[in-house]
């Protein structure tokens, strides 16, 4: 079993930066992909990225690609988050699975969450 807790949310300014964490206990990250989701109000949970543990390898959604960076160390991952848009407001949440080759971004196959931390960008 791996529990995970976010911390870093707040609330900023548009084209500010907020670094939200994602720390795992019961278990290690070693052999696990760790994604970052987010939901908006009224709006389905969607994919922002993901990190791959064992090679640092990443994967990022269109939306967030070249504004937001995916890091890992010390069993924590971080979401690195620049150039904020009030379009990014939304809970975040960290997921994890275990590691395989394909980047998975649906919420389905993800059977570990966080409890997740809101973010707030305003305009």
């Amino acid at each position: 079993q791996v529990q995970l807790v976010e911390s870093g949310g707040g609330l900023v300014q548009a084209g500010g930066s907020l670094r939200l964490s994602c720390a795992a206990s019961g278990r290690t990250f070693s052999s696990y992909t760790v994604a970052w989701f987010r939901q908006a109000p009224g709006k389905e949970r969607e994919f922002v990225g993901a990190i791959r543990w064992s090679d640092a390898s990443t994967h990022y959604a269109d939306s967030v690609k070249g504004r937001f960076t995916i890091s890992r160390d010390k069993n924590t991952v971080s979401l690195q988050m620049n150039s904020l848009k009030p379009e990014d407001t939304a809970v975040y949440s960290c997921a994890a699975k275990l590691s395989v080759s394909t980047w998975y971004t649906g919420t389905n196959v993800y059977p570990y969450w966080g409890q997740g931390t809101q973010v707030t960008v305003s305009s």
